[in-house]
C-alpha cells in the first residue's frame, strides 16, 4: 500500500470516527428541530426526529437529500430525557407509572396514544353524567312531586356548572399543572356523585348535580390541553378526534345504562354507576397519567414580582420619603438621595405593602383572570369557530330532549329502556367520524399545504388551521342541519321510529366533524393557551346547551318538532354556510394578527 492509499484510508476512518462520536455525543433524537417529511409524496408526516439528510427528495422546494430513519423500538426514544421520581411534578407525581419527560413531544406515538386514551376515558365522565339521567327525567319528576320542567332544570344547570368551572380548571392548570387536576377533580366527583344518590328533595339533587358536572368539566378543557402538549400540529387532528371519541361515548353508553338500571333498581342506581365510574377513571390516572405541561406558572412568584416592582418603580427618581417619617428643624419631612444599591433595600413599611400587595395580586389570579379568557372572543377566528361550534352543540341538546318526551309519548310509548337505546344511532355516527374524520381533515391540511407550496426552509410543509375547513366543513354544514329537519318532521307525523333513527345517525356523524374540527382549529390559533381556547369553547356552548335544555320541552309543546327543527335546521345552515366562507377568505390574516399578538 503506497502512501496516497494509506492517507486516504486515514481519511476514511477519520470521517467514520467523526460521524460515531456525533451520533454518540450529539444525539440526533436529542432535538426535534430536524423533523421533516419522510416522503414527500404521501401524506403521512413522520413525527420521529430524522437525521441529516443525504438522499435527494422529489420536492422542488427542498432539492436537499433525505433518507427515511428507521423508527426507534424503545417506549421512549433516547431523546425523551426521563426526570427523576423524587422531582417529578404534580399530585401523588411519583406513583405515576409512566415516567415524566422534559419534553412530552419526545414520547414514542404508543405512550402519547395511550395518554390520549386515558384523557378521553376521563372526559366522557362529564357528558354521561347528562346523558345518564335522561331516560328517567319522568321518574324523577314523579319521584319528587315535581313537574318534567323542573326535572329538565337537573340537566339544564348541569350543563351550566360545565360552562363555568371549566375557565377556573384551564386556568388552575396552568399553574398546578394537567395531573393535580385531573386527581381534584375527579375526587371531587365521586363526593358529589354519592351525595347526588342520596338526594331527599329535587333541590338538593339539583345543588350536587351543579357541583358534580363542575368537577367532572376539568378534562372538558384540560383534556385538550394535555393532547396539544404531547401532539404537534401535524398528527393533532386524529388524536383530538380520539380524544373527542370520550365525550361522545356518553350519549352513546349512558342513556342505555340509565334506562336499564332504572327500570329496575329506580333512578338513583344512575348516581351510583357515576360514582363507581368517577372512582375507577380516578385510580386510572393516579398511575397512568404522568404531568404533561411542559411549563408552569408560578402564581405566586409572579405577584411577588408584580407587587415589588410597582412599590420600588416610585422610588426610580432617587428620591424616597424616610421609612420612620424623620423630620427636620422646621417639621418638614426629611427626603434623602439614594444610590441604586440602597433602593433594593426595602423598609419594613414597604415590606408590609408588597405583601399584601403579593396577596392582593394572588386572589385576583385566581378568582378574577380566568374570566379574562373570555375576551380572547374579540377575535374574529376564535368568536366564528367557537359560534359554529355552541349552535352545533345547542341543537344536539334540543334533540335528546325531544327525543325522551316525544317517544315515551303517543304515537310511540316506549318503555325507558327502549328510549335509552334510542339514543345509540346519533352516537354511532360520533364513532365513526370520530374514527375516520381526524384523518381525512389531516390529510386535507397536507394536501393543502402540498398544492400552496408551503414548505419551511428544512422542506416540512407548514400547515394553517384554516386548511381543516374544506370539503370537510362543506359536507358537514349541510350534513346535520338537513338530519334536523328530517328528523322533526317524521317523529311530528308519528312516522315509524327507525326513519327518524336514521337522521340522528347522520346528525351524528355531521355534528361530530364540527366538534372535532373546531377544537382543533381552537389549539392552533392559540398556540400559547391552548386550554384557554378549549374553556372558551365549553364555556359559550355549554350555556347554548343549558339554554336548548330549559327551552326544549316549553317550545315542542307549543309549536311541535316539526318547526322547532325547522327553524334550527335553516338558522344552523345559514351559520355555517357563512362562517366557513368568511373563515376561508379572512382567517389567514385573522391568525396572524392573532400571533403578533403573542397569543
Amino acid at each position: 500500500m503506497d502512501d496516497s492509499e494509506k492517507k486516504e484510508l486515514g481519511m476514511r476512518d477519520e470521517s467514520s470516527s467523526g460521524r460515531s462520536g456525533k451520533s454518540t455525543n450529539n444525539s440526533p433524537f436529542s432535538s426535534t428541530k430536524d423533523m421533516r417529511l419522510s416522503e414527500p409524496n404521501d401524506d403521512v408526516i413522520s413525527m420521529t426526529p430524522s437525521t441529516p439528510s443525504i438522499t435527494s427528495p422529489t420536492s422542488d422546494h427542498n432539492p436537499s437529500p433525505t433518507i427515511t430513519p428507521p423508527r426507534p423500538a424503545l417506549m421512549i426514544p433516547p431523546e425523551a430525557v426521563h426526570i427523576e421520581r423524587s422531582k417529578r411534578r404534580g399530585l401523588f407525581a411519583s406513583l405515576a407509572l409512566i415516567p415524566e419527560v422534559t419534553n412530552p413531544y419526545h414520547y414514542q406515538r404508543r405512550t402519547k396514544w395511550f395518554i390520549t386514551v386515558m384523557v378521553a376515558i376521563a372526559a366522557a365522565a362529564a357528558p354521561m353524567g347528562s346523558a345518564i339521567i335522561m331516560p328517567v327525567l319522568i321518574p324523577i319528576a314523579e319521584a319528587f312531586h315535581s313537574t318534567e320542567t323542573i326535572a329538565n332544570m337537573s340537566v339544564a344547570v348541569y350543563m351550566l356548572s360545565m360552562s363555568i368551572f371549566p375557565l377556573w380548571w384551564s386556568s388552575f392548570s396552568e399553574t398546578l399543572g394537567r395531573r393535580t387536576i385531573y386527581l381534584v377533580s375527579f375526587a371531587m366527583f365521586v363526593l358529589f356523585a354519592v351525595l347526588s344518590a342520596v338526594s331527599t328533595n329535587i333541590a338538593m339533587l339539583v345543588v350536587m348535580r351543579v357541583l358534580s358536572g363542575g368537577a367532572a368539566a376539568s378534562v372538558q378543557a384540560v383534556g385538550a390541553g394535555t393532547i396539544a402538549d404531547i401532539w404537534e400540529p401535524k398528527e393533532r387532528g386524529k388524536a383530538m378526534g380520539l380524544f373527542y371519541l370520550g365525550p361522545l361515548c356518553g350519549p352513546l353508553f349512558a342513556p342505555i345504562i340509565g334506562g336499564a338500571m332504572a327500570q329496575n333498581l329506580g333512578w338513583r342506581s344512575t348516581q351510583w354507576f357515576l360514582v363507581c365510574y368517577g372512582g375507577v377513571t380516578l385510580v386510572g390516572l393516579l398511575f397512568g397519567l404522568p404531568e404533561t405541561l411542559k411549563n408552569r406558572r408560578d402564581f405566586a412568584k409572579e405577584a411577588e414580582e408584580e407587587a415589588m416592582k410597582r412599590t420600588i418603580s416610585r422610588n426610580r427618581n432617587g428620591t424616597v420619603e424616610t421609612s420612620d417619617a424623620e423630620k427636620d428643624e422646621n417639621g418638614e419631612t426629611k427626603t434623602t438621595t439614594q444610590t441604586p444599591e440602597q433602593l433594593t433595600r426595602v423598609s419594613t413599611r414597604q415590606s408590609v405593602k408588597i405583601k399584601t400587595k403579593t396577596y392582593l395580586s394572588i386572589a385576583r389570579r385566581i378568582f378574577i383572570d380566568p374570566l379574562l379568557v373570555l375576551g380572547y372572543l374579540r377575535f374574529p377566528a376564535v368568536a366564528l369557530t367557537v359560534y359554529y361550534s355552541s349552535i352545533t352543540f345547542g341543537s344536539l341538546y334540543f334533540l335528546n330532549i325531544s327525543i325522551q318526551s316525544t317517544f315515551a309519548t303517543s304515537p310511540y310509548n316506549f318503555s325507558t329502556f327502549i328510549i335509552g337505546l334510542l339514543y345509540i344511532p346519533g352516537s354511532l355516527g360520533y364513532m365513526l367520524a370520530s374514527f375516520f374524520g381526524g384523518r381525512w381533515i389531516d390529510r386535507i391540511m397536507h394536501r393543502e399545504a402540498r398544492k400552496a407550496g408551503r414548505y419551511d426552509a428544512d422542506g416540512k410543509l407548514m400547515l394553517r388551521p384554516e386548511d381543516r375547513m374544506k370539503e370537510n366543513a362543506w359536507i358537514a354544514t349541510v350534513l346535520w342541519p338537513g338530519a334536523l329537519l328530517w328528523y322533526g318532521w317524521t317523529v311530528d307525523k308519528g312516522i315509524f321510529w327507525f326513519v327518524p333513527m336514521v337522521a340522528n345517525f347522520f346528525f351524528g356523524i355531521g355534528s361530530m366533524l364540527v366538534f372535532a374540527l373546531a377544537t382543533t382549529m381552537l389549539t392552533e390559533f392559540m398556540p400559547r393557551r391552548a386550554s384557554a381556547g378549549v374553556a372558551i369553547n365549553n364555556f359559550v356552548r355549554n350555556i347554548f346547551s343549558f339554554a336548548a335544555a330549559v327551552a326544549a320541552q316549553p317550545i315542542i309543546d307549543a309549536i311541535g318538532n316539526g318547526w322547532l327543527f325547522t327553524i334550527l335546521g335553516v338558522w344552523s345552515l345559514g351559520s355555517g354556510c357563512a362562517v366557513i366562507w368568511i373563515m376561508s377568505h379572512y382567517g389567514d390574516q385573522w391568525r396572524k394578527k392573532m400571533g403578533e399578538g403573542g397569543i
